[in-house]
């Protein structure tokens, strides 16, 4: 009788989560498609506008393979990158305010795309110490609902999840948001205490491949004040 109750719960879970995890990555994975083409699209109409200005000031859009994508802007670059596998969210998180998720559990998994922003020079030069940052992540889940967390104007309220449908109106958005915020967040000299210091190895590699480690905010803190708190109702 208990092996009959492990079985029935082996084939519930198969039944109805698995399924449910396969459905979300399909989702994603079809709107990390849209993502694509909304990236090549986005570098045809600036590179429109840019035209006559200086030929290094525009956008290099290049497709990295099934899950990842990238959209050179002049100096930065930023990565989208999808996650193969589906996630739910710790007790903790504010989504679990939303009666659309306590109502349904399975509502709660999601998909996530990930975009990063980089110096273009850290790839151009293989400077393999540089660093990035993760400015923001899509999360999308079986019904196509979404929201986005991340860096101040990155981040989107959480009371959508449950009602916002991901379309490529919103991916744009989306989009042009990061670009935004990857050209406000400019590249600081770092403090002279952390760079005053440098060995034989570090100097060699920068006379061969320029591969002292740089980020905009090396030496900073990148704080969580960083980071948008959920906007007022």
């Amino acid at each position: 009788m208990e092996n009959q109750n492990t079985q029935q719960k082996i084939q519930n879970l198969l039944t109805e989560k698995a399924v449910v995890k396969q459905k979300i990555y399909d989702n994603t994975l079809e709107v990390f498609g849209l993502i694509k083409e909304v990236l090549k699209e986005i570098e045809e109409d600036f590179n429109d506008k840019l035209r006559g200005y200086d030929k290094r000031v525009k956008l290099e859009y290049n497709d990295r393979g099934k899950y990842e994508a990238e959209l050179k802007v002049a100096g930065d670059l930023l990565i989208f990158s999808m996650h193969t596998n589906v996630f739910e969210f710790d007790r903790d998180h504010s989504i679990w305010k939303l009666s659309y998720v306590t109502d349904n559990v399975l509502n709660s998994y999601c998909g996530i795309i990930n975009i990063y922003n980089f110096l273009a020079d850290s790839f151009k030069y293989n400077r393999l110490e540089d660093l990035g940052y993760l400015i923001g992540r899509i999360f999308v889940n079986r019904e196509y609902h979404y929201f986005v967390e991340g860096k101040r104007q990155m981040g989107f309220l959480y009371n959508n999840f449950g009602s916002a449908v991901i379309d490529k109106k919103s991916l744009r958005t989306i989009i042009e948001t990061a670009i935004m915020y990857a050209l406000e967040f400019d590249l600081l000299v770092p403090p002279y205490d952390v760079v005053k210091i440098a060995s034989v190895v570090q100097l060699n590699t920068k006379i061969e491949n320029a591969k002292l480690q740089t980020g905009k905010r090396l030496g900073f803190r990148f704080n969580s004040d960083d980071v948008l708190e959920e906007k007022e109702q």
